[in-house]
């Protein structure tokens, strides 16, 4: 029986002898539950005070963010296949109405604390701080005269009102906050929809004090400031936005529509142009949530939902500003003693600046584990190979760029100065579309073979390929990675790459990138595992690999570190190796649909979920092989998704010494983690890990900033 047919086995016996199903809905945990609970370990970030005051509100702003992408999303997903009359089950055996009904048990709790956590914990906080959120009404005659002229010069031209009474499903845009205003006319008694113009002025408004002057440009300068809302200040104002009509209230509210693109191609169409087409049709989405101010009366909740013909499951209140995604805007808020210390990212002595990167990295094999590596060596081999007269080639995979990127700089500059440079962009980059396109052709215009016609996948792997050729012929240089090639993101991301001049490798990534620009593949891969052709195949193998070993040798033991785990062939296959006896940790940062501890089936597996200063972001998978234990890395999880319907890449690390060094200062650091860590139970919640006799407090993060570059000693 091959890996894959026992990994689908419908049944086992325990290790009490009875037969269980593999295939039992009880042994799952429900992914949009698993993913709520996620989201709850961000707003603990947000209310521990460990952290810096401003990095709390960071994470404030994440929680509302990924609320805000759950309904775009997971919620409006369910909602399509409900509208289409499946009848689908989780794997977990809820319906789809069950799904939609006990997310919002969970979110209900979620957003009471997301809240309070503002309203009683940060607000104060900041104010200690001199940073004040402020009422209009609050504020003084003098302050309001000035906010009043503010807005009639810079505001009022930019507020779209709707033209017809009442609420007009069209009118609405996803995301935006609205208010629902009021206003009786002629004896007549009606409402009007004001849109906030968050796209064009800025959500927070900086009250003219402490020597600030509106419209200085000056937002975040200065130690003391004083903010009120946009849409309060034009709540303020709507006498000017409405002269001749009385106005009795106004009141907040918020709109989430679909946010998956369907795209629709024909023989003549332009992949991108389908895809500018398509994210067109996102901002006239189905409704899939409705948010209201606690203050909001019901006769109005009601005029609208009907408007949107919105169940009453899908409305929600917030007792608090809605939207708090905008308090990102805080991060720019020129304070450091209120963010991060700081710390200069280490670089090994072997790619300092004063170095050949090129020459280093043909006699060593290089791991880059970033933030706490310097990313900064990825840019300066870009450069030092935009101007190497012996490259000839460079080929690359773009997913989330920044929008100023030192990346594709030095990559117009190689095609400047006559390299061939390929550069692979995912436009399906989900709610980075437009900038993917922008970028597809700014790199068009300056050269650069672009290639991105792949409707059917998402290319998620992260790779990069540099190609050299003199006189003893070709030297390809290869690297392989779990992050974007952002030089952003990391800082924020913890990422790991592989860097190689080892021939074999060079050969199967150009073989590979050849592939996604032909469509064709001219022989297998040994060292790639590539999604959807081999990867999950190969995870499945490797697993029943340690099954076997574990039986002749009892040393069994498996390490994963990655975002999300969901794929169930993949989860029963875990399942039967610890039925086998295997040991298996388990870092899983976010939605996990295995249930671990639970006896006879997972109580030899361990799940932790890290959330702390930096997005856990690498994917590593570590098997003990007999002694000669294996390391996979790269940008692939464990989902359907990643294994399923996408090009995804992991590496067998070839290299020994690095093996062992990220084994033992990378991925038990993490699994030893005792402050961020937090356990995941049978029943799907999270317990603190509790420290056991003799072991150490580890935060894993602040361990490896203390110990930043501690892998790279061998290797120097």
């Amino acid at each position: 029986m091959s890996g894959l047919e026992k990994a689908i086995s419908s049944s086992k016996l325990n290790a009490s002898g009875q037969k269980l199903s593999l295939d039992d809905p009880s042994l799952f945990l429900n992914r949009e539950l698993s993913w709520i609970r996620f989201n709850a370990r961000v707003l603990e970030e947000a209310r521990d005070p460990w952290h810096p005051l401003l990095e709390r509100i960071k994470f404030i702003a994440i929680c509302g963010s990924n609320l805000d992408e759950f309904f775009m999303t997971r919620v409006a997903r369910l909602l399509k296949k409900m509208r289409s009359g499946s009848s689908e089950r989780s794997m977990d055996g809820m319906t789809l109405l069950e799904q939609i009904q006990l997310t919002r048990v969970e979110i209900l709790p979620l957003i009471q604390k997301h809240a309070s956590c503002w309203r009683e914990e940060l607000i104060p906080a900041l104010a200690k701080e001199d940073i004040q959120f402020k009422k209009c009404k609050e504020l003084s005659t003098d302050k309001r005269k000035i906010l009043q002229d503010y807005f009639r010069k810079e505001i009022l031209p930019s507020i779209k009102v709707s033209t017809k009474q009442g609420f007009s499903p069209s009118y609405i845009e996803n995301l935006q906050i609205n208010l629902a205003v009021e206003v009786n006319s002629s004896e007549q008694h009606s409402y009007h929809v004001v849109g906030i113009p968050t796209g064009k002025i800025s959500r927070l408004v900086r009250v003219p004090i402490h020597g600030y002057a509106l419209g200085s440009g000056k937002e975040f300068d200065g130690i003391a400031y004083d903010f009120v809302f946009l849409e309060d200040l034009i709540a303020d104002n709507l006498d000017l936005v409405f002269p001749n009509e009385k106005v009795i209230a106004a009141y907040p509210f918020r709109l989430t529509r679909n946010g998956e693109i369907e795209i629709i191609m024909d023989e003549s169409s332009d992949f991108l142009v389908s895809v500018e087409k398509s994210i067109q049709n996102r901002r006239a989405g189905f409704p899939s949530r409705l948010e209201f101010d606690s203050k909001t009366p019901q006769s109005i909740r009601s005029e609208i939902a009907a408007a949107f013909g919105l169940q009453d499951y899908l409305l929600y209140e917030f007792d608090g500003p809605l939207g708090l995604v905008d308090l990102w805007q805080l991060l720019k808020i020129n304070r450091s003693d209120l963010k991060d210390q700081t710390f200069l990212p280490d670089i090994s002595p072997l790619l300092t600046p004063d170095k050949n990167l090129l020459a280093a990295i043909s006699k060593h094999d290089l791991v880059l584990y970033h933030p706490y590596d310097s990313f900064e060596v990825i840019v300066e081999l870009l450069r030092e190979t935009a101007a190497d007269s012996n490259v000839q080639q460079i080929w690359i995979t773009m997913y989330r760029m920044d929008s100023d990127s030192p990346v594709v700089d030095a990559l117009m500059k190689a095609t400047k100065n006559g390299k061939k440079v390929t550069a692979i962009i995912e436009l399906k980059a989900k709610f980075d579309e437009e900038n993917n396109i922008i970028l597809a052709w700014r790199l068009r215009e300056a050269g650069i073979r672009v290639v991105y016609n792949f409707p059917k996948f998402k290319v998620h792997a992260k790779l990069c390929l540099i190609v050299e050729e003199d006189r003893s012929g070709k030297t390809r240089f290869s690297h392989v990675g779990s992050g974007n090639y952002n030089a952003v993101t990391s800082r924020i991301y913890s990422d790991i790459g592989y860097l190689t001049a080892r021939p074999e490798i060079g050969e199967e990534l150009e073989e590979l990138f050849n592939m996604l620009v032909t469509g064709k593949q001219k022989k297998e891969f040994k060292h790639l595992l590539v999604a959807p052709r081999t990867l999950k195949h190969e995870i499945l193998k490797r697993i029943d690999r340690e099954i076997d070993f574990h039986r002749k040798t009892g040393i069994g033991y498996l390490a994963f570190k990655l975002n999300n785990l969901e794929e169930k062939e993949v989860i029963q296959a875990l399942y039967r190796a610890s039925i086998e006896g295997v040991k298996i940790d388990l870092n899983v940062r976010g939605l996990c649909c295995l249930k671990p501890g639970i006896k006879g089936v997972s109580e030899n597996i361990s799940v932790i979920s890290i959330v702390g200063r930096f997005l856990e972001h690498a994917r590593i998978y570590y098997f003990e092989n007999g002694g000669e234990g294996e390391m996979l890395l790269g940008s692939s999880d464990l989902m359907f998704r990643n294994l399923n319907e996408r090009v995804e890449v992991l590496l067998s690390l070839p290299d020994p010494d690095i093996r062992r060094a990220i084994l033992e200062y990378i991925l038990k650091i993490h699994l030893r983690d005792t402050v961020k860590a937090r356990r995941l139970l049978p029943n799907g919640t999270y317990e603190s890990v509790r420290l056991r006799e003799g072991e150490k407090i580890i935060n894993s993060q602040s361990w490896l900033i203390q110990n930043r570059g501690i892998w790279h000693e061998r290797r120097a």
